[in-house]
């Protein structure tokens, strides 16, 4: 009598975690992809095995306006709006915001370990407002990668086209960009400086290309509001 009471409760609930599988299909899928599973698994047991899935610090030339352009230049008095968020860097478009980690160290083990916790705003980088180039680095994963740390973070910067808006929140500021340029560039390359005047900020979003691989780099240049 157990046995037949036992089994239309076993069916129920086989039935019940399947329509829950399907309704949340885009949230569970992964768990089902044999590739994303091993590629999870493999990298859980080699993070990083020879660092090459972060942008190198030798790979990073952060570009400064040349003293006597900045001498030259017309007195701007600009107030930033305030914000009640800690820093980060949100994206509208992509819905995407992400805790903006202030880079202490160029060496990889540091870099690595700030990626693990947001967006890296790169050492050597001007403040947001003044004249030259804000680096930020992040980490890019294949579709369907589970989102575990931030290493999906910057896997859709792709996507962003001219005019879009990238918000940093910065030390109770908000600083608003607007894309300019995307540009693939070699590994190891220079990331460039593209619509870097002397008299403007550049904000600068760098990743691997393509999303979670080391052949290439995806650099994305916006240009700060007044």
């Amino acid at each position: 009598m157990k046995e037949k009471e036992r089994s239309p409760i076993t069916i129920y609930i086989f039935l019940f975690i399947l329509i829950i599988t399907i309704i949340s299909w885009n949230t569970v899928g992964w768990m089902f992809n044999y590739r994303v599973m091993y590629q999870l698994t493999y990298d859980f047991f080699n993070p990083y095995p020879d660092s090459q899935y972060l942008v190198k610090s030798s790979e990073i030339l952060i570009n400064h306006p040349p003293a006597q352009q900045i001498v030259k230049a017309p007195v701007k008095i600009v107030s930033y709006p305030k914000t009640d968020k800690t820093n980060s860097l949100q994206i509208p478009v992509l819905g995407l915001q992400a805790p903006l980690v202030i880079g202490q160290s160029t060496n990889i083990p540091s870099l690595e370990k700030d990626l693990d916790n947001g967006v890296v705003y790169y050492p050597g980088s001007v403040m947001p407002g003044a004249n030259g180039q804000i680096v930020v680095l992040g980490h890019s994963a294949p579709p369907n990668w589970p989102k575990i740390k931030y290493d999906w973070v910057f896997s859709e910067i792709s996507k962003l086209k001219s005019g879009d808006e990238i918000i940093l929140h910065f030390n109770g500021k908000k600083y608003i960009y607007k894309i300019t340029t995307t540009v693939i560039i070699a590994k190891g390359a220079d990331i460039g400086n593209v619509g870097l005047t002397g008299n403007n900020n550049i904000l600068t979003l760098v990743s691997c290309w393509p999303p979670g691989k080391n052949y290439q780099r995806i650099a994305v240049s916006a240009e700060l509001q007044n």
